[in-house]
């Protein structure tokens, strides 16, 4: 048996204690493996194209795979539950978008709530909604669509990218100002709901500008105004909602990082780090930009008081539309 010297077995034991007092480092060390950002809406739609451009940045960032992986289904709220559910070590994301702040209000019995149950990482864009019809529409103005729907009430339907999201609640917003009669046709994402719109299924809808954008410019769909208060810079030519007629209809998406309830904070940190760097870069800006996007810069602090402002106003305008999901 090997024995140490007094002054050797004193440094072995502080060394060892040393040890144990430092306890665990899981910012230092993370990410070990690949980490999962869940998105709750089929592959193709803004949520899903915002993910795959952040994992890319994260994955070159951190040194290990952030793999997206889509859950669609019930207006998103099956991707955020699984979420919620998972183990809060950082290596489950969900993307979030508007549509977890207006399902708050427009599900009656969610098993998740998203302000409690997530820790808020950071807000990664905003993007403006766009006003898009199928061509064979005899419209070209927002004021012409509107005189179109009065004269055949019931006749044309919109489509959604599912019930509860901003897109959804655009249309929503746009029935209750017009009082016009058409029927929503929700979808699991935004791309088969364009896809049924581009084949004339669906007659109009409220898409996210970074989804919808490219078909109108190869001339599949006809975009009759944005949702913005100011018009968007992609599309310049492009009028607002309220230069069409309409006072304060201002509906904007928004998409960002969020962990379960309990992610250590400086894992947390770690990601919003992260972000930042990626949302930096003037070609990750670009990439963005491209998509009619904005890109954003906050601390996890400052996204979930935004998370949290954003549920109280789409829950105002969820109570006026009427609209309600069981």
């Amino acid at each position: 048996m090997k024995h140490f010297s007094s002054p050797a077995r004193a440094a072995c034991l502080a060394g060892l204690l040393s040890a144990a007092l430092a306890g665990p480092a899981p910012a230092a060390e993370f990410p070990e493996r690949s980490v999962r950002i869940v998105v709750g809406f089929s592959a193709g739609g803004t949520t899903d194209v915002a993910a795959r451009i952040i994992a890319k940045e994260l994955s070159d960032d951190l040194g290990q795979s952030f793999v997206v992986e889509n859950k669609p289904g019930a207006g998103s709220n099956i991707g955020a539950e699984s979420v919620a559910r998972a183990k809060p070590d950082g290596y489950t994301l969900y993307m979030v978008a508007v549509t977890s702040a207006i399902n708050q209000t427009l599900y009656k019995n969610l098993s998740f709530d998203i302000v409690k149950d997530f820790s808020p990482v950071a807000l990664v864009i905003k993007v403006p909604n766009i006003l898009v019809v199928n061509p064979s529409l005899p419209v070209k103005s927002v004021q012409e669509l509107v005189a179109y729907l009065k004269a055949n009430p019931g006749k044309v339907s919109f489509a959604s990218s599912g019930s509860g999201t901003s897109i959804h609640m655009a249309g929503e917003l746009f029935k209750l100002r017009t009082g016009a009669d058409i029927v929503h046709i929700p979808y699991k994402g935004s791309a088969p709901a364009i896809t049924d719109l581009i084949g004339n299924q669906v007659q109009l809808m409220f898409d996210n500008m970074p989804s919808a954008w490219p078909h109108v410019q190869a001339g599949k769909l006809r975009a009759l105004a944005v949702t913005t208060a100011e018009r968007s810079a992609t599309a310049p030519d492009l009028p607002t909602m309220v230069e069409s007629g309409f006072e304060k209809f201002d509906v904007s998406s928004w998409f960002g990082l969020i962990a379960p309830a309990g992610t250590p904070p400086e894992i947390v940190s770690k990601l919003n780090a992260s972000v930042l760097k990626a949302l930096a870069k003037p070609e990750v800006q670009q990439k963005f930009r491209d998509l009619g996007a904005i890109t954003a810069r906050t601390t996890p602090q400052e996204f979930g008081d935004f998370i949290k402002s954003e549920v109280e106003t789409w829950a105002t305008v969820v109570k006026a539309s009427g609209a309600k999901v069981e």
